[in-house]
């Protein structure tokens, strides 16, 4: 019942992610949920590419096969190889939000900032989205803007919430043409 152009994102555990039948639940859980593949994306961790990335790739592979696209969440916080952005397809950068909280401080402002905005610039060079994570506030949401990250998830834009209200939320967001 999500307009169509919403995606539905789902945190992959590394345990998750190394069961030897995830394709199988992952193709299971879209063929009940009716959600067609391209609009599912995975979140995995970098620590999950380390376990095994031989078999991290060949899974990844697949889940992009079938339209399943996948996000690198955490991003800046693990080992941060920048031969995994090379190695596994991947769509999308998380900016973790331990440098996004920091924007406004006076202490971590400049350090955080460089490093958002070198995770923007190192997404775009290689055709990748951003999304920051934790935005809390207005000003960190126009600095984001600004550095060209496309995407923010955190307090500022809403707080959890259940599928009713959720619907309510997206159905008075700016362009939203999707009735429910």
């Amino acid at each position: 019942d999500w307009p169509a152009h919403l995606r539905v994102a789902v945190n992959l555990s590394a345990v998750q992610f190394a069961h030897a039948d995830v394709l199988a639940m992952v193709d299971s859980a879209l063929q009940h949920s009716g959600l067609p593949s391209a609009r599912l994306e995975l979140e995995i961790t970098e620590s999950t590419l380390m376990l095994d990335s031989q078999a991290a790739l060949v899974v990844l592979q697949a889940l992009r096969a079938k339209g399943v696209r996948v996000a690198l969440d955490d991003f800046g916080t693990g080992y941060s190889s920048l031969a995994y952005l090379r190695s596994f397809p991947l769509d999308k950068l998380k900016i973790d939000q331990s440098f996004v909280s920091i924007l406004e401080s006076a202490d971590g402002d400049r350090s955080a900032a460089a490093i958002v905005q070198t995770i923007v610039q190192l997404a775009q060079a290689l055709h990748l989205e951003t999304t920051a994570e934790g935005v809390e506030t207005a000003t960190q949401f126009a600095l984001l803007r600004h550095m060209g990250c496309a995407q923010a998830q955190g307090y500022w834009i809403a707080k959890p919430m259940d599928a009713a209200q959720a619907r309510a939320f997206i159905t008075g967001w700016p362009g939203v043409q999707h009735h429910f």
